[in-house]
């Protein structure tokens, strides 16, 4: 379509070339140039009658001047020597300009001189450096805007009209079109705006052209601006000042024309001199403020020019506005270097924009939208205050339905706002510089909440309109997200206090482009600015208490002022209007006071008095009392006159023209009032004021067409804009705060997003809910996980929670099941599936900000398990890879492809470990019905459930949960404690059995990961472990998993947490209360993790405590066969080097190895093995005992007693050992005992400990072992007789060893009585109803022994000194009933004696019965 078919063989022409590599470089080339442009206007010429005859008066002249003058100039062209710039345009222009300006040429001959002209002036024949190039252009323009010709034909006409508009371009596109003069530019514009205007009766082409001709001049002049110097000169008043003489080609311009303004106006004269100056900045204000200026004119053009086939309502805003926006994108920020350009910016064209804003052409509201993105982009930082009343009274308006906007217009203004959403920084200076102003609306909250709203689809379908919005919450979340970084967030946000009274309404900051200043700034007027609204809440339910509040706060001095109340009403939004009229108009000297400071807050400079009035009583409602009105207007008028003295003669008139105005408003808008004042009533009464009448005419016809609301509306809906908001608009803005410019750091953004991101996340649940389309969902997804980002980075853990709440919800797993196949219906829902990863993906990625959000991740993964679809390993730990072998019960990794072998047939979903173990059992073929193959959709589905949950990287949750903060770490573990349950006593179902060892298994994990932070989670952990061990009654997978993971965190952690190896150990009792039946069944796997730990950790034990635990469950195997043997292999470890045996476990060791002694259940030289390590154990009793040699005294007297009191429990427990039922145990017991008494001859023991030895091991000994001799089961202690001969000579070893030190005692006589009773006894007894001569003659034997050794010591002899006649008396009493023939034997004849003695050395010699002479010292302590 409008292609023109071209000829085969016919090259299509180039419109306009960018290179013309064919440019004349010649004279001569030049000369024939212009010489066939000569002629191509001479043979138009020609064809009319009128140019070919003589002239029939009487002069000389035979040819018309127009011709003459071109046949001259083609005389001279070719003998021109000069270069060409060497020579004037002005030679070779004039005669084609003399033809255009002629009267009497027609409009052939018009348009060829003027093609002639177009030709000259795009081949560059003359540029800068010509010979006054400035003449031929001023020439050029003067010729071209003064155009005449004669009116032919229309076709004709349009084809020249084309033709000016193509030179008039031709000249500003020119190199040389710097030389034009500000003048000649406005000329040029305002002849082509002409053409423009003229163009609407003629054909639509010629429309077009002369429209793209302006558009095509606005932007080579504004393109201009960047490179002219600022110049502070410019016309103040008027259009474009350019006198034009009405030419033949514009016919008769209609009076609507004229009423534009053109060209009428005589302030050239005033500002000529800057007219003729080269074109600039001056030029440029005048094309402006007419561009402008056409907007104002719209509804004053009329009706004629409807024969336009474009819609007239748009045509004349719409090109206006295009060119008002390409004059702004070419000039862009270079406006801001000229004051007057920013003045018609802010004032005139904002205006308009606002009025045009509201059109109920869409086409007229997106190019107001599109001028409104240019000047935020490139001139912000002065419009501040029109940006705010833009989107409150425009965007937000239109935006939304219930203010009457009509779809397309709400479609627009949606799209603009999205726009302006995609400028990074838009949305953080809304914030910056209006939220955080207590003067202006909350603009980015508004917004926000718009959008939001427009994304939230109420009772209806989706539609374009909730996805356009959506896409402008995500574009503003998306920036957010795009300025935090890991590295640094900026400025810190720390929390804003008032600590003392500040002005609210006067505090400034130091340096509006340092972050470093303005941030902290912004955020203090913000919270001054909730605070103000708190107030003003508590002021509308009661006026005394919002006050008392506000100074509560520091933001109302302790003593109220006048000044502070009257900025609070001023300043604050929300006041009930009733109330702060109330308070204004009351007679209280001190409202009184508030009401004058309350006016000195407004400026009504250069005002009209009832634009004055009107914002005033904006502000309040009226009062309703006649004595409170006056008192109002009587301060207004005092302000008023304070500002505008000129006006009025003093302010008593001021108030009464004031009062005048009120009453005149009353009676035009009281519908009671019959009879309305007229104009020249008003005046009348008005007269005593003594102001002009036409101004007071002007106040009548104003109040006339607009009522003054003495009862301002308080709705909630965008406020309208009217003619004095606007002036008070304009006033504000040249006192407001600098505008902030904001820069890629994150500096507000955690108080941006605390406010939106509520709505947000809802917004983006419900599209995503809806939405049924896969690109959608993936914007839906990037807006979810930005909005993790930036909650993670912000640290705003609510926020995250309530995300991952919400997105859970969407992963289908935590609904109920009510399909057969629900693995299917999984991989058949791609919602599910990019929920499911966006949820893992922000638990991996933003997981140290998730609190309550672990129980909703975890009931996702408890689901997955449930349906087989988790690998086996979710909940591996490095050491378990490292150390430990696959454990029973899990499987292998999964797969990463699927084939139809693995899916033989479809199946309902068992708990299994892993997915394998689900495609196991579909490929079963042992069911009684045959099943289908798989199809190829559901191997589909399959595969891609799989993929969805390898891309999860749920494991990574775990395994890498010693990256996670302690918070989360903490909130981790609570979660999977919660998702266990608490355990039953009673046999649950085998799901929750199932559930329960998983989240403990993940649990225990966590707690090996995280050894370095193992107090954070230990109490948790213990408990979670103990509630389960006390429940349980029956073996179970759960407690199973409990216990021994209960032994590998104990085994695990002891070695890097020594300040926590006690609450470790303490942990072991748990295994010891064990119900027995659980014990039972799983006791040998118990002892060999317990040997493990002593094995890898016995180092790390250093409490009595831990060991106590630890032999206590040592002690438990020696019972148990299956167990026996790894609880000695774990107690030889300890006891048979040494190097594991300390004071803390000597004794509780000990008493394990006698457990294991007296044990029958393990091998028969167990209990053997167990009498060794007692004995031996005595060696390092010895070694210790050394060691304290070279400690101080009190400690060596310590370590002494229990030294002592060590080797005192060792001797018990093998004397228990001693009256073992099994000879052979029972012999070597007494054989280890003998071992364990006669090797502390090197060790300072108490003199007591010996003689209680006596008493509770040896004579306790003797005494149990002839009562076993002499009791009736002597059938269960085989050869008892060999025992207590082996006893008996332990007996007398011991005491005649420690002979030289016991005599010494007191109670020696009582020892040796017991010893004497103890030979008797054994000498009388009878085993097996018989005396044992064996036995008797080796108590004898052993006695006469003893007592050579005591005669040769002295110990025993007549009248001894130790009571010498009692011990022989009694002595000898004792031995009687023994042998009576010993006292003769040992004490006979002198001679006979020595000889006994010589036997006798050489008898304990041979026999052993005498100790070494190295004898046991006691000590005398």
């Amino acid at each position: 379509m409008g292609r023109i078919k071209l000829q085969p063989g016919i090259k299509a022409i180039e419109e306009e070339p960018k290179e013309c590599d064919d440019i004349p470089s010649n004279r001569a080339a030049l000369a024939c140039m212009i010489n066939s442009e000569i002629g191509a206007v001479l043979a138009i010429m020609r064809r009319n009658v009128r140019w070919g005859g003589r002239y029939m008066s009487g002069d000389d002249q035979l040819e018309h001047g127009l011709i003459q003058s071109l046949k001259a100039l083609r005389k001279k062209v070719f003998m021109w020597e000069d270069q060409w710039g060497e020579i004037s345009p002005v030679l070779y222009l004039e005669p084609f300009l003399e033809v255009i300006r002629s009267d009497d040429t027609g409009a052939p001959v018009t348009g060829i001189a003027l093609s002639a002209v177009y030709k000259i002036l795009t081949l560059d024949v003359f540029d800068l450096s010509t010979v006054d190039v400035d003449k031929g252009m001023l020439m050029v323009v003067d010729a071209v805007t003064s155009c005449r010709f004669e009116e032919t034909d229309p076709g004709s006409e349009e084809v020249v009209l084309t033709k000016i508009l193509q030179v008039l371009l031709a000249c500003m596109k020119s190199k040389a079109s710097v030389v034009l003069s500000n003048q000649h530019v406005c000329t040029i514009v305002n002849t082509c705006f002409r053409v423009v205007h003229q163009a609407g009766t003629k054909s639509e082409l010629l429309q077009r052209i002369a429209r793209h001709t302006m558009h095509e001049l606005i932007r080579c002049i504004f393109a201009h601006l960047p490179e002219v110097e600022s110049i502070e000169h410019s016309l103040v008043n008027g259009g474009i000042s350019i006198k034009s003489e009405d030419g033949m080609f514009l016919g008769e311009m209609n009076e609507t024309a004229n009423g534009i303004g053109l060209g009428k106006d005589g302030g050239a004269l005033e500002n000529a001199h800057l007219m003729t100056e080269p074109y600039g900045v001056p030029c440029m204000v005048e094309i402006f403020h007419f561009l402008c200026s056409l907007l104002n004119a719209v509804e004053h053009i009329g009706a004629t020019s409807r024969s336009n086939t474009i819609a007239f309502d748009e045509d004349v805003p719409l090109f206006a506005l295009g060119l008002i926006n390409s004059a702004i994108e070419l000039g862009g920020a270079s406006f801001l270097r000229h004051a007057r350009l920013i003045n018609l910016i802010q004032n005139d064209l904002f205006l308009n924009l606002m009025q045009f804003g509201l059109s109920m052409s869409p086409l007229i509201l997106s190019m107001v939208c599109s001028i409104v993105l240019n000047l935020y982009h490139h001139l912000r930082t002065e419009l501040k205050l029109q940006l705010e009343t833009f989107f409150s009274c425009v965007i937000l308006r239109l935006a939304q339905s219930k203010y009457g906007a009509s779809y397309p217009q709400q479609e627009v203004a949606m799209e603009a706002l999205v726009d302006f959403c995609r400028q990074k920084t838009f949305m953080v200076e809304m914030y910056a510089n209006l939220d955080c102003d207590i003067t202006c609306n909350n603009v980015f909250e508004d917004l926000a909440n718009l959008l939001s709203k427009s994304a939230f689809p109420v009772n209806c379908p989706l539609s374009s309109m909730h996805l356009l919005a959506l896409d402008g919450l995500i574009a503003v979340i998306h920036g957010m997200a795009e300025r935090v970084s890991d590295e640094s967030m900026g400025l810190e946000s720390a929390p804003v206090t008032l600590e003392e009274y500040t002005p609210f309404w006067m505090v400034k900051c130091g340096n509006y482009k340092d972050p470093n200043y303005w941030v902290p700034f912004v955020r203090r007027r913000k919270y001054i600015k909730r605070r103000l609204m708190i107030g003003a809440d508590h002021f509308n339910r009661d006026p005394k208490k919002g006050l008392e509040f506000l100074q509560g706060t520091h933001l109302l001095p302790e003593k109220l002022d006048p000044q502070s109340v009257a900025c609070f009403f001023r300043y604050t939004a929300g006041l009930d209007k009733n109330l702060v009229g109330d308070f204004l108009g009351n007679h209280d000297e001190f409202c009184v006071q508030v009401l004058y400071e309350f006016t000195k807050t407004f400026d009504f400079q250069d005002m009209n008095m009832d634009t004055a009035l009107r914002l005033f009583v904006d502000t309040f409602r009226l009062p309703g009392e006649a004595q409170k009105i006056q008192r109002v207007i009587e301060a207004f008028a005092e302000r008023f006159y304070e500002q505008s003295p000129h006006i009025l003669a003093d302010k008593d008139a001021a108030f009464l023209l004031a009062y005048s105005i009120i009453m005149l408003n009353t009676d035009l808008h009281n519908a009671q009032v019959k009879k309305k004042m007229t104009e020249e009533e008003f005046i009348r009464n008005s007269r005593c004021v003594n102001i002009p009448r036409e101004y007071l005419s002007e106040l009548y016809h104003s109040i006339c067409k607009n009522q003054l609301r003495t009862t301002p509306e308080q709705g909630t809906g965008p406020p309208e804009m009217n003619p004095s908001r606007w002036i008070d608009l304009v006033h504000r803005s040249k006192k407001t705060a600098p505008y902030i410019v904001a820069d890629d750091g994150a500096y507000l953004d955690r108080d941006m997003f605390a406010i939106m991101s509520g709505p947000t996340i809802a917004a983006i649940s419900v599209v995503f809910d809806l939405a049924e389309n896969e690109d959608v969902y993936q914007t839906c997804i990037d807006g979810f996980m930005a909005v993790a980002k930036i909650s993670a980075c912000h640290h705003l853990e609510d926020v995250l929670d309530d995300l991952v709440v919400s997105l859970c919800k969407f992963t289908t797993l935590l609904n109920p099941s009510s399909v057969d196949e629900p693995v299917l219906m999984f991989g058949d829902d791609t919602k599910a599936r990019m929920a499911t990863v966006a949820v893992f993906t922000i638990a991996n990625r933003y997981g140290d900000y998730i609190r309550t959000g672990w129980r909703n991740i975890l009931d996702c993964i408890l689901r997955l398990h449930k349906l087989g679809l988790l690998p086996a390993r979710v909940a591996t730990d490095a050491a378990d890879e490292m150390e430990l072998p696959l454990e029973p019960g899990h499987g292998k990794p999964l797969p990463s492809t699927l084939t139809s072998a693995h899916l033989a047939s479809m199946g309902t979903p068992r708990r299994s470990s892993g997915l394998m173990g689900r495609f196991s059992q579909l490929l079963s073929l042992e069911t009684e019905e045959p099943r289908s193959q798989p199809t190829e959709q559901q191997l589909a589905a399959h595969q891609r459930t799989l993929q969805t949950i390898q891309t999860c990287h749920i494991d990574s949750i775990f395994t890498e949960s010693k990256f996670l903060q302690s918070e989360s770490l903490l909130q981790l573990a609570r979660a999977l404690i919660w998702a266990a349950g608490r355990p039953q006593k009673s046999t649950g179902s085998p799901e929750d059995e199932d559930t329960a060892v998983f989240c403990l298994e993940l649990l225990i994990a966590i707690t090996l990961n995280n050894r370095d932070r193992i107090k954070l989670l230990w109490q948790g952990v213990y408990e979670h472990i103990a509630s389960i061990v006390q429940s349980t009654v029956m073996p179970s997978a759960l407690v199973e998993k409990a216990v021994f993971g209960l032994l590998r965190i104990c085994q695990r952690l002891l070695p890097y947490k020594e300040n926590l190896a006690d609450e470790l150990l303490r942990s072991l009792q748990l295994v010891l209360k064990l119900d027995a039946r659980v014990a039972d069944a799983y006791r040998e796997q118990i002892t060999q993790e317990v040997s493990r730990l002593v094995k890898a950790n016995a180092n790390h034990i250093r409490s009595q405590m831990g060991w106590r635990n630890i032999t206590s469950l040592l002690s438990v195997t020696a019972r148990h066969p299956e167990a026996s043997d790894a609880g000695f292999e774990a107690l030889q470890f300890i006891m048979s080097d040494g190097a594991h045996l300390s004071p803390l476990n000597f004794t509780l060791v000990v008493d394990t190895s006698r457990q294991f002694a007296e044990s029958r259940v393990g091998p028969a030289d167990q209990s053997l093995r167990a009498l060794d390590l007692m004995a031996g154990s005595g060696m390092w009793l010895v070694l210790w005992a050394n060691e304290s040699k070279g400690a101080s005294k009190e400690d060596a007297a310590k370590l002494t007693q229990d030294i002592g009191d060590m080797w005192l429990r060792l001797v018990q427990a093998v004397r228990k050992v001693c009256l073992d039922q099994r000879e052979d145990v029972r012999n070597h017991a007494v054989s280890s005992l003998k071992k364990c008494l006669t090797g502390m001859e090197d060790v300072l023991l108490p003199h007591a400990l010996w003689l209680q030895c006596f008493d509770v091991v040896i004579f306790t000994l003797l005494d149990d072992l002839l009562e076993i001799a002499q009791g009736h089961s002597q059938k269960d202690y085989q050869n008892i007789e060999s025992t207590l001969t082996l006893a008996m000579k332990l007996l007398s070893t011991v005491f005649l060893q420690l002979l030289s030190v016991l005599s010494q005692l007191t109670t020696f006589c009582k020892l040796w009585l017991g010893v004497l009773n103890r030979m008797e006894k054994n000498v009388k007894v009878r085993i097996r109803g018989k005396k044992s001569e064996k036995l008797q003659e080796l108590v004898i034997e052993l006695l006469k022994n003893t007592l050579v050794v005591m005669k040769t010591k002295g110990v025993l002899a007549p009248r001894s000194s130790l009571g010498g006649d009692s011990l022989w008396e009694l002595t000898w009493l004792h031995v009687k009933n023994i042998s009576p023939s010993l006292q003769s034997d040992v004490f006979g004849a002198e001679g006979p004696e020595q000889n006994y003695m010589g036997q006798l050395e050489t008898t304990q010699v041979l026999e052993g019965l005498v100790s070494s002479p190295d004898r046991a010292v006691v000590s005398q302590g």
